[in-house]
């Protein structure tokens, strides 16, 4: 079958790494993600992934705890380091040349971003996996990869969550929350539905990048998502 789109930016939060453990990597999962990565690259479609690091630290939760919220996020970064280098590890392992990226220098097992070696990396059908979010504090990974999405100039950002696209109201809490399968950029800011945060809905919205909500946990659905079919939730720019 023919993929929807050619290049694409894959959003996996660090607690999608978690599994069933309250902390750190559970290897199973890692794997099944990187099972369906290599699915999609096998269609030859080029695939970027921003990945976060809240199953090990989050600079939000470090700075409630007393320690300096520039220091936490500091310390956040540097965790979503490492999930990248799990993550290359099991693509890795799955025949698909990886090249892990940072936003800040950490030469001994990653490359510094450069965008024009991104693309590069990209054509050349390696997955580029982002690390260390935008490189600065205060800013979200969510805000890292609609940077990196359209700096790369991907088509669509995948963003993977635990639920089966925008509701109305938190489906795990709310049994009358409703499915939006489409919502403008204005809807997601005005409605306050979580989806990313603000900037990183702002700089989607000013480039018309399209946001794919979906469920991660339902297997195949990457897959699903690149090929086009009508799963999860988009945010797009409202039509004349």
């Amino acid at each position: 079958m023919e993929a929807r789109y050619r290049r694409v930016l894959l959003k996996l939060s660090g607690e999608a790494l978690l599994g069933s453990q309250p902390f750190g990597i559970e290897p199973t999962v890692v794997k099944r993600i990187a099972d369906e990565i290599a699915d999609v690259a096998r269609l030859g479609v080029e695939m970027a992934v921003v990945i976060g690091g809240g199953n090990i630290i989050r600079g939000v939760s470090a700075a409630t705890q007393g320690i300096d919220r520039v220091t936490g996020d500091n310390m956040g970064m540097l965790a979503t380091v490492i999930n990248a280098l799990a993550l290359q590890d099991a693509l890795e392992k799955r025949e698909v040349h990886t090249r892990v990226m940072t936003a800040f220098e950490v030469r001994a097992v990653a490359e510094p971003f450069i965008r024009r070696r991104a693309i590069r990396h990209l054509e050349k059908k390696r997955c580029v996996i982002f690390a260390g979010g935008t490189g600065n504090p205060y800013f979200t990974t969510d805000s890292a990869a609609a940077l990196r999405a359209n700096e790369v100039r991907a088509e669509a950002i995948l963003k993977a969550t635990r639920v089966d696209g925008i509701f109305t109201a938190d489906p795990k809490t709310d049994p009358k929350a409703v499915l939006l399968p489409r919502v403008t950029y204005q809807d997601v800011l005005e409605k306050g539905l979580a989806v990313m945060d603000a900037a990183a809905i702002a700089l989607c919205r000013d480039n018309k990048m399209p946001i794919r909500v979906f469920n991660l946990l339902v297997p195949g659905n990457i897959r699903r998502v690149v090929l086009g079919e009508a799963v999860g939730s988009v945010v797009e720019t409202a039509k004349a």
